[in-house]
């Protein structure tokens, strides 16, 4: 086979440069462990920069997003038993966020590829990469039998555990990391909304968060420890501990209901640097995670492939090399924005290990301050409905 860029991985980043790229005129394969099926069954949580919901609609993709996802205009800090609403729409001209569900997000790119005639070879495994200096070939095996294709630049949009970020020797690579010590216990729960906006909650027994997947269903987390169990928590547990930590002075309480599903989410900061090597470049979360708290990942992997398609376009179109050059240089720059962000609200809003008075008092003096300083909420708002895409 041959095509102009190969691309590994058809998660939000390798499925929206593969559309990116058709929409400019350039030919893409991607390759795809898992099976479609799999693919869109991959419930995730989505909150949708403005800048994301406006690529979307503009390129062509955004009917059913409009259709059927949730504006929020702002989210809620509880603290100390009370609630303060930080107006985004306000404080960014306008600007708001989408709730969206990320397996949504790629159902409606893989309609769109398959619609137009794109490529996805889905259940392609042992993929390898070869001669990312000169000639690139992704090899790999479909249907029991070893494959080839041969392309011009690799795009590694395989995700963290993927073999792109490997191919790049150890030698030319630096991968700067944080693992913090606690994870999100997550519900998925039938019930009504609680709350007509995200409602990120500090408490002494941890952070908990609550979040509406649809007039039907709620995704809630708490803080716990990493290495818990599901298996020790009974609903009645659960839902103990949620009234705990989002009570209110006032007596709110969240609306219970059938517990669909329960898991426990890692926490980590990774950022690996260069995000090129010869002709691959990386995107996505094969480059870098965020911890969920500042509501990044799939919107920097949209940032990522933003940046890529303009470089290959002017690549293919004027010849100019320049902009691949310097792809890693302009994704990092708003991928460390990124991370900064969402380790701040982490270490805002979480309780860390030996946490004492001191520290506690001087989280609630930060959130007194987001929540009483125009000036500071600005910068939590403008930087929760995202950094322009370029």
């Amino acid at each position: 086979m041959r095509t102009q860029v190969g691309i590994v991985g058809a998660g939000p980043a390798g499925l929206m440069l593969s559309h990116l790229l058709a929409l400019e005129g350039i030919e893409s394969v991607v390759l795809e462990s898992r099976s479609r099926a799999d693919v869109e069954a991959t419930l995730r949580a989505g909150v949708l920069e403005h800048g994301t919901v406006e690529l979307m609609k503009s390129t062509g993709i955004g009917e059913r997003m409009q259709r059927e996802g949730a504006v929020h205009r702002g989210t809620e800090l509880r603290f100390s038993g009370r609630g303060h609403r930080i107006d985004f729409a306000d404080l960014t001209g306008g600007k708001t966020i989408m709730l969206y569900a990320q397996h949504e997000v790629l159902k409606d790119l893989i309609a769109a590829r398959l619609a137009s005639g794109g490529t996805i070879l889905f259940e392609s495994g042992d993929v390898a990469l070869r001669a990312l200096d000169g000639a690139p070939r992704l090899a790999f095996a479909l249907g029991g039998e070893r494959r080839e294709i041969e392309c011009d630049f690799i795009a590694g949009c395989d995700g963290f555990h993927g073999v792109c970020r490997p191919s790049i020797p150890e030698s030319e690579r630096t991968e700067y990391a944080r693992v913090y010590p606690f994870g999100w216990f997550g519900i998925l729960v039938e019930a009504p909304p609680s709350s007509p906006e995200l409602i990120y909650a500090h408490h002494a027994r941890g952070f908990a968060l609550v979040s509406t997947r649809s007039a039907d269903i709620q995704r809630l987390y708490f803080q716990c420890d990493p290495h818990d169990s599901v298996d020790r928590w009974s609903d009645d547990r659960i839902w103990s501990e949620f009234r705990t930590r989002l009570a209110t002075v006032d007596g709110w309480a969240p609306r219970e209901g059938r517990i669909l599903q329960k898991n426990i989410v890692a926490m980590r900061s990774f950022v690996c640097e260069p995000m090129q090597h010869g002709r691959l470049f990386l995107a996505g979360d094969a480059a870098h995670i965020v911890p969920p708290t500042g509501a990044k990942g799939l919107n920097l992997a949209v940032a990522d492939v933003w940046v890529l398609s303009r470089a290959l376009a002017a690549f293919y179109r004027e010849g100019r090399r320049d902009l691949l050059e310097s792809y890693s240089a302009r994704a990092l720059s708003r991928v460390w924005r990124a991370e900064h962000f969402s380790w701040w609200m982490t270490s805002m809003l979480h309780t860390f290990p030996g946490n004492d008075p001191f520290q506690e008092r001087l989280q609630i003096s930060e959130l007194n301050y987001v929540t009483s300083s125009r000036a500071k909420a600005v910068t939590l708002a403008e930087n929760y409905v995202g950094l322009p895409l370029a």
